[in-house]
């Protein structure tokens, strides 16, 4: 099972009813983030901003989207990477400072954020989270600039790490990605109107058009009266790192993510796995839902039939109260369910994205043999997982990351599977049309672009 989530944003300028456009590019981004949505829109004169922890669909009623007036909106759904899962963390961030009212939400983390939080205390900055979003605004707030673009220029030559942004004001709408292009952030159009989103699948569902992504080290500004859209490129020029598990889990198949197709991408990782590791069998099973390209792929391949021998409960919401008598594997029984007559007496290869901890997956296993399979061989459609991430996903420290301290023959032997193969780093580079230096792998071989804080 996969790494947890992060978050996503939207954006959007010149269109009637923008918080309204906003909350639906948020619901087609609640993959990303399950902890806390956010919307801060403007008129032109104000700032209107509403957050609470919950789905997008919990959070915002119709009362609620109708106290959030004008033609340009930013939003956040939030997995807390820093800051925790708590109501003060919840984005967009908004304050009246120098530059007037100025909202932000970010996807990401900061590296540097410690050093920077001590500096902005020492100079008399109070802060209401932990969150580095809140750092950032700050920054922003106290810069040496005469105007809010130039105290963003500013404040992000100070950042360090990974932030796609998208910052409200009266006057600007402002995208901005971190040099390395860590998390990503597209952009579209649709009848005048300028918008902006972690995934396209948002753009599909307002009705926007995808025009581009906006670089690494790139900054947008929409001029909100009538300036039109300028870019420039503030930030020092690097090579770019986008995030490869954004291809192997987070995106949705349905998104361009980095220009890219996610479901190209994953099922190929899934020929390339059939490739890498061949196995006699009857039936290849996806466990659901990310594994499911990746399945398709390695069943193209091999010829064996795909099936959906496990199928996932969509309605299992953030908290389930569980029955005080202990049922085995519970956590994951009320989440997925196997079905038995396709699983019964057969040779199942059971395909999923990653591999965290290993208990999840043993549990799985331990599912599809009590439902009867005759063997499981698993089948892992990226490289072993042994290093955390500090770009905006949320990992576990690196001690509890099986592959950082169990080789394979010991990690098959843990799930209980008859046979375990990853997919190679070279296959992933195949994958996503890489030579092995375009995009960040430091999950897969701590090899991390920009050093974390500490």
């Amino acid at each position: 099972m996969p790494f947890r989530d992060e978050c996503g944003v939207f954006g959007i300028c010149h269109q009637i009813e923008a918080s309204r456009q906003t909350y639906l590019g948020l619901y087609a981004l609640q993959h990303r983030g399950q902890e806390a949505a956010g919307i801060c829109s403007s008129d032109g004169r104000e700032l209107f901003l509403h957050k609470a922890q919950g789905y997008v669909a919990d959070v915002f009623t119709e009362a609620v989207l109708d106290a959030l007036p004008g033609d340009a909106a930013i939003g956040h759904t939030r997995y807390s990477t820093t800051g925790g899962n708590v109501a003060s963390a919840a984005h967009p961030f908004l304050i009246h400072g120098r530059f007037g009212q100025v909202a932000l939400c970010h996807n990401g983390n900061l590296t540097n954020t410690e050093a920077l939080r001590a500096r902005l205390i020492a100079d008399g900055h109070t802060f209401t989270s932990p969150s580095d979003s809140e750092v950032l605004l700050a920054l922003i707030n106290r810069a040496q600039a005469d105007t809010l673009e130039e105290a963003v220029v500013v404040a992000l030559r100070e950042a360090r790490g990974a932030f796609s942004l998208l910052i409200l004001s009266a006057e600007v709408l402002i995208a901005a990605r971190d040099p390395r292009g860590f998390r990503p952030l597209a952009m579209g159009a649709m009848n005048g109107t300028t918008a902006f989103s972690s995934e396209t699948c948002a753009f599909d569902l307002v009705g926007a058009t995808y025009l581009r992504d906006v670089a690494p080290g790139e900054m947008v500004v929409v001029d909100r009266r009538g300036g039109g859209v300028r870019s420039r490129f503030p930030l020092p020029l690097v090579q770019p790192k986008p995030c490869v598990f954004e291809h192997i889990y987070f995106a949705r198949p349905d998104s361009l993510v980095f220009g890219q197709s996610v479901m190209v991408a994953r099922r190929e990782m899934g020929r390339r796995l059939a490739l890498r590791h061949p196995v006699e069998a009857d039936l290849v099973v996806p466990v659901p839902d990310s594994g499911v390209s990746a399945a398709l792929g390695y069943s193209e391949q091999s010829g064996i039939p795909f099936d959906f021998g496990i199928i996932r409960n969509h309605y299992v919401g953030r908290t389930f109260i569980e029955p005080k008598q202990t049922i085995r594997s519970f956590g994951v029984k009320v989440k997925l369910n196997p079905v038995r007559h396709l699983l019964a007496g057969k040779r199942v290869v059971l395909v999923d994205d990653s591999i965290v901890r290993g208990t999840t997956s043993k549990k799985i296993v331990q599912m599809v043999r009590e439902a009867g399979a005759a063997e499981v061989h698993m089948r892992i459609a990226c490289p072993p997982t042994a290093y955390s991430c500090f770009y905006g996903i949320d990992t576990p420290k690196r001690q509890h990351l099986i592959a950082s301290y169990m080789p394979l023959e010991e990690i098959t032997t843990f799930v209980e599977a008859d046979t375990l193969g990853y997919l190679a780093m070279e296959d992933l580079y195949g994958s996503v049309g890489d030579d092995g230096t375009g995009h960040c792998y430091a999950c897969f071989t701590g090899d991390y672009p920009v050093p974390p804080e500490g």
